[in-house]
């Protein structure tokens, strides 16, 4: 099993930057597909940014241009740099790995970080 933490939450003013950290516990070279997602109260939650194997990326609309997504496989680390930040994103964040050519679906998440970003 799996486990991924995250770090790196907090609350900054809008037009900040956060970074955010996921370490997984297991190494995850040849893992297919991992991924940010939020959730804010109310609402769905939604994909933020994925990254496959072949290295390919894509982000939600709302944060292209903005946030940028890498990982580390010797230090099994997901990161998401979020620059620019605005009161919309504020959310839950979470992790993920998983599977699928499309990376559609997945098999493990972490516990959340929060971000909170204020006017």
């Amino acid at each position: 099993q799996v486990q991924l933490v995250e770090s790196g939450g907090g609350s900054v003013q809008s037009g900040g930057s956060l970074s955010l950290s996921c370490v997984a516990s297991e190494y995850t070279h040849g893992v297919e597909c991992m991924g940010w997602f939020r959730q804010a109260p109310g609402k769905e939650r939604e994909e933020v940014a994925i990254r496959d194997s072949r290295r390919l990326v894509r982000y939600a609309h709302s944060v292209a241009g903005r946030f940028t997504i890498s990982q580390d496989i010797a230090e099994n680390t997901l990161s998401l740099q979020m620059n620019s930040l605005k009161p919309e994103d504020t959310a839950m964040y979470y992790c993920a790995l998983g599977h699928g050519s499309l990376c559609h679906s997945w098999s493990y998440w972490g516990q959340g970080t929060q971000v909170t970003v204020s006017s």
